[in-house]
């Protein structure tokens, strides 16, 4: 029932304070392609979330970085490295009414 306890870290205290929402097309779903792309993902300690959605888009994957150059980084860096990405919508947080 009870599936764990977790700290409340204040993000801005470790630099993850701004946080982007990603929507991910694959080019198709290989196992290959799939599980590729979701092991790098995990990898990733900028990736806070990752869910694999039914219909479109085909991942939902939240991300928390010290700013949007460390965003661009990441992007740039990390995820346009991974194969099989077809499409990728990135929007920002405005303002956090619930957590």
């Amino acid at each position: 029932m009870i599936r764990g306890y977790k700290a409340d870290i204040d993000p801005q205290a470790i630099g993850r304070s701004f946080e982007v929402i990603l929507d991910i097309e694959l080019t198709n779903f290989s196992r290959e392609i799939v599980f590729g792309f979701e092991n790098a993902m995990a990898e990733f300690e900028e990736v806070t979330e990752l869910h694999r959605l039914f219909g479109s888009p085909d991942y939902f994957v939240r991300v928390a970085v010290a700013d949007l150059e460390a965003y661009e980084e990441f992007l740039s860096e990390k995820l346009l490295a991974i194969p099989g990405i077809q499409k990728m919508s990135s929007r920002f947080t405005m303002k956090t009414i619930k957590r």
